[in-house]
């Protein structure tokens, strides 16, 4: 994906949000409900009502980039948490784009070094 790189600070919208919006109606949505400015070079996550699908809104200073990915199968992990924000790391934001649960990642033993 090409995006916004790390260190970036990164919200995910809790709950439901319209999939029909754009940029604008996503831009009001962080400004107003998650009380951030949409164009301060974070990343702002929402997800659809099915859970297969999400936007990531992002202000790269010359505009706004939108990102959307519908899943085949499955869903993206969401918290339960109905209202406000979550904070996320760039690393849990890449586990969320590619559909891994970034609450809980199976973290595996370092690899073996072969001497």
């Amino acid at each position: 994906m090409i995006g916004p790189g790390t260190g970036v600070s990164v919200f995910l919208a809790c709950g439901v949000t319209d999939m029909r919006k754009g940029i604008g109606g996503l831009a009001a949505l962080a400004q107003q409900v998650l009380k951030q400015k949409p164009a301060s070079g974070a990343v702002f996550c929402f997800r659809g009502r099915r859970g297969d699908r999400i936007k990531l809104l992002y202000w790269d200073g010359q505009g706004f980039c939108l990102y959307y990915k519908v899943l085949e199968r499955g869903r993206f992990p969401w918290p339960s948490t109905p209202r406000g924000s979550v904070g996320l790391t760039s690393g849990q934001l890449a586990m969320l784009w590619e559909g891994i649960d970034w609450r809980r990642p199976a973290w595996s033993s370092p690899p073996a070094r072969i001497v």
